[in-house]
């Protein structure tokens, strides 16, 4: 691909949101090197750094070559941005166990190898070490107090109080470009549109410091429909470390996106062409109830987030629990994935009770919190009504023998109430 055409292809995604005057020419002129920052304040990404990603991801599949700089320095701080108090702060431990769990997660979406290989850097290199006099002789005389209240960041705060370890944070961000520029020969710096007085300082220091010059391009700040905030759930974040959101529970929050933002976001956050996506739109418009955009969407980000087998164990358990899919078919890592989303109950070999039935099995699911059914005279009544199931068939009153093949996976029945409510029963020794 030419290089120019980066700003063209982020313009029909929608990823454009404003960009310095030279930023063009710079890009005509052959390839160069931009980053993006991750601030390490949390153990993973979320999917709302889904969209800085995938600004560097363009970048590289453009010619250029990405640099993600990992926050390890100015983790310490906080940035202010979009926020409407002071963010606690973190210890240098687990800023640094932070930064190398998000570094593992970027290597998903960046090619390491190549001639415009991405890279991966730490700002402690040069925060951690950097001398309070020196950092207000050299980097603080640039900037005039009345410049940094002009920027949004800053200036939205100053009602409700700001510290000056956070109103610091821009002139930190401005010395990572400056460093970064010196270093690297960085030459771009990308990211939300909230950012952009950061960025702009940064472009400033390197022009007043080196003489040299520098660019930014920035992507609008994602929301769905509603207007609220975008990736947030009545459980919190989604994120995209498997042990905090589940992989099946990623697939559904894609799944579960309105039709009015499916086709922004599947411009946003896949590699999908131009004419793929505009006949996606169209059977949206055409055919809602079918949600193949939705279908589209999940499958596109859980593959690039999770991996394939995980996207696959995922559609596998969202067929299941909303489908009707004979549980019988499912993979072991469906069942794996099953394990994490419904409740799950053991059932000891007893010898004096004779062969395993039915009856064995929901009298597991009849006790504790996750209790499937409130008592035995709500099992009976279920059972007489025709509302349970073992492994998709409707069971009667009375007990039925638990056959070889009724364990899933050689382990595992599937118990259901009702129309939605799941139970696995891992019978020991199965």
């Amino acid at each position: 691909m030419q290089s120019h055409a980066l700003l063209d292809e982020l313009q029909w995604r929608g990823l454009l949101y404003q960009h310095t005057d030279e930023t063009a020419a710079a890009l005509a002129g052959g390839p160069i090197v931009g980053y993006v920052g991750f601030d390490p304040t949390a153990p993973s990404l979320h999917i709302g750094s889904l969209l800085p990603i995938m600004d560097l991801v363009h970048l590289q599949r453009h010619g250029h070559r990405p640099v993600a700089l990992v926050g390890g320095g100015t983790g310490l701080i906080g940035d202010p941005s979009g926020r409407a108090t002071e963010r606690a702060l973190a210890t240098p431990e687990v800023v640094s166990a932070n930064a190398a769990a998000i570094r593992k997660q970027l290597e998903r979406f960046l090619d390491f190898g190549g001639a415009n290989a991405a890279r991966m850097i730490d700002n402690a290199e040069w925060l951690v070490q950097l001398r309070a006099v020196e950092f207000m002789r050299d980097v603080g005389k640039h900037f005039t107090v009345n410049y940094m209240l002009q920027k949004d960041s800053v200036n939205a705060r100053m009602d409700a109080g700001i510290s000056y370890t956070e109103f610091s944070y821009m002139l930190l961000q401005a010395y990572d470009f400056l460093e970064l520029r010196r270093r690297h020969d960085v030459r771009l710096q990308m990211g939300g549109s909230d950012q952009w007085g950061n960025i702009t300082a940064g472009i400033e220091l390197i022009r007043r410091t080196l003489g040299a010059d520098a660019h930014a391009i920035t992507s609008p700040l994602v929301t769905n429909s509603a207007g609220t905030k975008f990736g947030k759930t009545e459980a919190g974040a989604v994120w995209l470390d498997a042990s905090m959101t589940s992989p099946y529970k990623f697939y559904q929050f894609w799944i579960n996106v309105d039709d009015r933002d499916v086709g922004r976001y599947l411009r946003y956050f896949t590699l999908l062409d131009r004419s793929t996506i505009e006949s996606l739109d169209a059977a949206t418009a055409e055919h809602p109830d079918a949600r193949e955009a939705q279908q589209t969407l999940a499958r596109e980000v859980t593959r690039m987030v999770h991996g394939e087998p995980a996207f696959a164990a995922a559609r596998e358990v969202s067929t299941l629990l909303f489908g009707g899919a004979d549980p019988r078919s499912l993979s072991r890592g469906a069942l794996l994935a099953l394990q994490m989303e419904i409740p799950v109950f053991r059932l000891e070999p007893d010898p004096d009770r004779g062969p395993l039935t039915s009856q064995h099995v929901l009298e597991a699911v009849c006790s504790g919190p996750d209790a499937l059914f409130k008592s035995k005279g709500d099992l009976r009544r279920m059972l007489q009504q025709g509302g349970v199931y073992l492994n998709g068939r409707r069971l009667g009153p009375e007990p039925e023998p638990l056959r070889d093949d009724d364990l899933l996976g050689g382990e595992f029945v599937l118990v259901r109430k009702g129309a939605r409510n799941y139970a696995l029963v891992k019978v020991a020794g199965g």
